[in-house]
């Protein structure tokens, strides 16, 4: 499947930039796929501007890939489904991006799936391959482009990521298949060598760069990346986010990322209100994430906004070690409250017993 058999108005949509969540997987009190949650979870985030969602990714758990689970399957067809349904009569569609994980027989296998079930792109995660040389790691990428247009992930280390340097990168960019780049190192260093080896390849019109760098969202979305370049200066810029961190407050999330786009198009003076947005939604990353707690709530931080909202039944993860660390209630209560404007609750309570029907 080639990036020319994505729908045209789909593709455009996702090369002009938008906020894509990373879907949270919606669990009942006995740890069972919860479909009427899981459905509304997915309509919400169509009816609230969302440009695609990210299906079977960190924020799905990656232990729906657990064959005493089997939740990989039924969970990407479900929010294909729901998506389908939700758009129908739309003229606006979002792209569907497919969690693609493991090693190459296994991405091989999800990538396959994912294109059989609708899914347009795969976000795809080297984490499985930490002692892979940079050219088995690009014959990899390669393997599953050929499949599945590729979205390519580079993931912090603190979270499973590997350094993945710019040569890595100036390589991985001249894949055929390669749609995006989600840039997620949470460094500015290795999140430099992204942009400029997309800029040194001439790829800066081809490769669509989003913001997976939860702790500098609104600064990546404002900032030129300018180099000199072998073919001259080149200037990339990030267009978009995928976010765990926009699976919440989602409405809002797509207003900023508007306001952030007007601003980069009419080449106006970034306000200081805007600065001081970006510092706000950091800290409230902060508390979602659990930074103080090495990102180990950051699932059940998602699942806990969520659920004060009516949008899950509770916080419950695949393990049941998983919840919120001490102090993170406290935290989600504080950024809150310091932070109204940043929230959706209204919009979500106008629409949730139609989401959940």
């Amino acid at each position: 499947m080639s990036i020319d058999s994505i729908p045209a108005p789909i593709l455009q949509r996702f090369r002009d930039g938008g906020a894509i969540p990373a879907l949270p997987l919606a669990l009942d009190a006995a740890r069972r796929l919860s479909p009427r949650h899981q459905r509304a979870l997915v309509r919400y985030y169509v009816d609230a501007g969302s440009a695609g969602l990210a299906v079977g990714v960190h924020s799905t758990q990656f232990a729906i890939r657990d064959p005493r689970i089997g939740l990989y399957k039924p969970v990407l067809e479900l929010a294909s489904e729901t998506i389908d349904d939700a758009c129908a009569g739309r003229e606006r569609k979002p792209i569907k991006i497919a969690g693609v994980c493991g090693r190459t027989p296994q991405a091989i296998a999800e990538a396959s799936f994912a294109r059989s079930t609708g899914y347009h792109a795969c976000l795809l995660s080297l984490a499985a391959l930490g002692e892979a040389t940079a050219p088995d790691l690009l014959a990899h990428c390669r393997e599953v482009a050929a499949i599945l247009p590729v979205v390519g992930f580079y993931l912090q280390e603190s979270v499973g990521g590997r350094l993945l340097p710019y040569d890595f990168w100036r390589r991985f960019v001249e894949i055929p298949g390669v749609l995006g780049i989600k840039i997620a190192p949470f460094n500015r260093y290795r999140t430099l060598d992204v942009a400029r080896a997309v800029c040194d390849a001439g790829m800066e019109r081809r490769i669509s760069l989003y913001t997976g760098n939860d702790d500098n969202i609104v600064l990546d979305l404002l900032t030129p990346f300018r180099f000199q370049t072998p073919h001259g200066p080149a200037e990339a810029r990030i267009v978009g986010g995928l976010l765990g961190h926009w699976a919440v407050w989602t409405r809002q999330a797509a207003a900023l990322l508007e306001h952030c786009h007007a601003i980069v198009r009419e080449a106006k003076p970034v306000p200081p209100e805007l600065l001081a947005r970006a510092v706000e939604i950091t800290d409230a990353n902060a508390a979602f994430f659990d930074a103080a707690h090495g990102f180990a709530g950051c699932i059940p931080g998602i699942h806990e906004v969520l659920r004060r909202q009516g949008l899950m039944p509770g916080i419950w993860c695949l393990d049941p070690a998983e919840t919120l660390s001490p102090g993170q209630a406290e935290a989600i209560d504080r950024v809150h409250a310091a932070y109204p404007h940043l929230n959706d609750d209204a919009f979500v309570q106008e629409n949730l017993d139609r989401w959940l029907a």
